[in-house]
């Protein structure tokens, strides 16, 4: 006797979300000088409420890469020479390499994010010697989060990777109005998936 598989509901051929969730409509394209690697925890991955796919749609330049422990070698080849790459993360976390200012950070070759929760982005840094290596961003006095009730953060501090992605492009390339439409629509976004959760 063969077992009924349950139909695979119908998929978004662009951001192959559900139709139900599809993200295309919220998706604000922007150029941004600085390009991103996203180092995503495999637990983050398909979350309904995650903010990495809207990222991923709008900005041009912006890689994801899904793991808590990496390759070293692998690694080190995503973040490229000494210098090339800045870590988004709090400098008080672990005595880590000395931040770096934005207003007066030289434009750096990438911008690397950890996309999962404030426990689970903590061991992948404390798996991964390579991120710890790196100087470090930290967003200074953020605006309130936009998530709302969607996901609650355990610290005040705490903004989804998408709202920190950002804050913080928009302080490297002093711009930060080239991404207030993306916020925008991440507002729109959260406020979707609140009425569908």
């Amino acid at each position: 006797m063969s077992e009924s598989v349950a139909p695979q509901r119908p998929a978004c051929p662009h951001c192959h979300r559900p139709l139900r969730g599809c993200l295309c409509s919220f998706a604000r394209p922007v150029t941004n000088e600085v390009p991103v690697l996203v180092l995503q925890h495999p637990l983050e991955t398909g979350h309904p409420k995650g903010s990495v796919p809207l990222l991923q749609l709008s900005l041009a330049d912006c890689r994801l890469e899904t793991g808590e422990r990496f390759d070293p070698g692998l690694l080190a080849d995503w973040l490229g020479p000494p210098g090339h790459s800045l870590l988004l993360y709090p400098e008080a976390v672990l005595g880590s390499q000395p931040a770096v200012p934005a207003a007066v950070a030289a434009m750096p070759g990438q911008l690397v994010v950890i996309d999962g929760t404030w426990r689970k982005s903590l061991k992948m840094l404390l798996l991964n010697p390579g991120l710890q290596a790196l100087p470090r961003l930290s967003l200074h006095t953020p605006p309130p989060s936009r998530y709302g009730s969607l996901r609650q953060a355990p610290r005040a501090t705490q903004r989804s990777t998408l709202e920190a992605c950002c804050l913080a492009l928009g302080q490297l390339e002093q711009a930060p109005a080239n991404y207030l439409p993306l916020l925008a629509a991440f507002d729109d976004f959260v406020q979707q998936r609140a009425v569908i959760s």
